[in-house]
This record gives C-alpha cells, structure tokens and sequence, in this order.
C-alpha cells in the first residue's frame, strides 16, 4: 500500500497534469473559454491588436499559495488592477517572473496567454453553471454564445 505522503504527490501530479491538458488544449482552439474564477486582462491588449490575456487561475491556485503571486510578486486583488505589459513580463515582473523559460514556459507562443475573445473586458469571469443548467421554471435551453 502506498504512504499518504506518495498518495497525495500522485493525486497533485494528475490533477497538474489534467489541467495542463485542459490549458493547452484552450490554447489550439479558435474559441475563446474562461471558467469560474480565471481572469480575462484587456488593460492593453485590444489597443495593441492583440487577443486578450486569460489567465487561468484556478490552474495556477493548484501549485502556489496566494502569497506567492499577490505578496512576493506584487498582483493586486483585482482584476485590471495591475499595469502589466509585454516589456515588464520580460523584464521578469509580474507573470515573467515565472514564464521565462526555467520555471514554466516563455513568451515566445502568443496564443498561450492571449486567447480570449477580442474586446472581452478585463473581469473575472463567473460560474458557467448557466450555460449548463436551466433555471427553474423554463423549457428552453439558453441560448449557447459564441
């Protein structure tokens, strides 16, 4: 029988590796997705001609504690609250503190990051539950957005 030690690593790698599936599988798809709790930043993108940002943080809340992102690399608590742009994530602030290459993948692939809808605003995107579930008292399947 497996220690809980080993147990609990190997759950922590399936459910990493799950979500790495799911994350570049979003980013090969035309259409753009957000789920419960990611985070869509448009601070400067649709002004560059760029998609905007989605920043999966539910995948990222599976590895690190808050205090790593929002007290050791400064993100505020609210979505568009941070001036992130391309030439500080390089210099290695913000995301770049990360994404360089070492300690996960670098900039080089655009549509990893910039993948949303063009003109999404910058929010925190809610619950999908009602594009699944019927509210009480109607028949009709919600209309799916494309």
């Amino acid at each position: 029988m497996a220690s809980p030690r080993k147990t609990c690593i190997a759950h922590r790698i399936a459910v990493a590796a799950l979500a790495a599936a799911a994350l570049l599988a979003l980013a090969g798809s035309e259409d753009a997705r957000a789920e419960y709790g990611d985070v869509v930043i448009n601070n400067y993108s649709d002004a560059a001609g760029m998609r905007p940002v989605v920043f999966p943080h539910w995948f990222h809340r599976v590895r690190y504690r808050c205090k790593v992102c929002h007290a050791d690399l400064g993100f505020k608590f609210k979505a568009g609250g941070n001036e992130i742009n391309m030439v500080k994530i390089i210099d290695g602030q913000f995301c770049g503190a990360c994404h360089n290459g070492e300690v996960a993948w670098s900039i080089e692939n655009c549509n990893m990051c910039h993948s949303a809808n063009p003109k999404t605003p910058t929010q925190v995107h809610e619950s999908t539950i009602g594009t699944i579930v019927l509210p009480a008292g109607t028949s009709a399947a919600p209309a799916v957005r494309k």
